[in-house]
């Protein structure tokens, strides 16, 4: 079972009591080796759990800069999604009728549904929407191939087709980034064998120290805990605690239909205009 199996929630439970098991168990084991040796200087354990605590502290503001890397990607992916529709949807309009009309439906009809997978349904929701859109992508291909080797209209191969074309590779892109690339498993890995490691020297210094449990563990674990069910937040946009915004889409989706209402009202008639 991979992380992304795991819920935020869940996550975030197992991190707190993995935390709090691990100073435990350090603690007991700090007591039992301060029985038999009590010559070990505390200035060096302090020392060797410094020094755990700042590679733990590295490598989670590692982990943290490349999901917020990917976040930031996916809310760039937005505009430029959206973008991409704007101008392939325009250019749309140099094929003749009565495939234009078409075109433009097929438009409409994919910037609804990537609003709507964009709101967080269902996996097999997703899974359907996107088996939707591969399908426009390429009914809107083959009509824009075959009114090109007709050779007849040039703003089509000049302009719509590479317009269509780059729709379908942001399309492709913004998937990747969304859907698939996540966090490798051997930095999740890192990252926890580093916490426990961390907090079992913390453990083991209070016991060296001579110190009695302190109620301020629970706040530690819950503080890492935080931090942790941050990164895999960030890590899953699916999950909806970090979403990138939609309003470029939005905006978009509220163009194409008032453009489709009236290429309506110019089909009904000049005098409704």
């Amino acid at each position: 079972m991979g992380f992304e199996t795991i819920s935020i929630g869940s996550l975030f439970a197992i991190t707190a009591v993995l935390v709090v098991i691990a100073i435990e168990a350090g603690y007991w084991a700090g007591h039992a080796v301060h029985r038999h040796r009590e010559n070990e200087k505390e200035s060096a354990v302090s020392t060797i759990v410094s020094a755990n605590m700042a590679l733990l502290a590295f490598v989670l503001a590692f982990t943290f800069a490349i999901v917020s890397n990917l976040y930031e990607a996916r809310k760039t992916l937005v505009r430029e999604d959206a973008n991409a529709i704007r101008t392939a949807f325009l250019r749309a309009d140099f094929l003749p009728e009565p495939d234009r009309g078409k075109v433009a439906e097929l438009f409409a009809e994919y910037v609804d549904l990537r609003v709507r997978m964009a709101q967080g349904p269902s996996p097999e929701s997703i899974r359907q929407g996107l088996i939707r859109s591969e399908r426009i992508h390429r009914q809107l291909w083959e009509m824009a191939i075959a009114h090109a080797r007709t050779g007849t209209n040039p703003p089509i191969p000049n302009l719509y087709i590479p317009a269509l074309n780059e729709m379908i590779r942001v399309y492709a892109l913004r998937v990747d980034i969304a859907l698939e690339t996540r966090l490798p498993r051997n930095i999740w890995l890192v990252q926890y064998t580093l916490l426990v490691l961390a907090m079992a020297g913390f453990g083991y210094q209070m016991a060296n120290a001579g110190s009695r449990r302190s109620w301020a563990t629970p706040c530690l674990a819950l503080s890492f805990a935080v931090v942790i069910a941050l990164i895999a937040s960030l890590d899953r946009p699916m999950s909806g605690y970090f979403t990138a915004p939609q309003q470029p889409m939005a905006d978009l989706q509220a163009e194409i239909a008032a453009a489709m209402q009236s290429r309506q009202r110019r089909q009904d008639g000049p005098g409704l205009e």
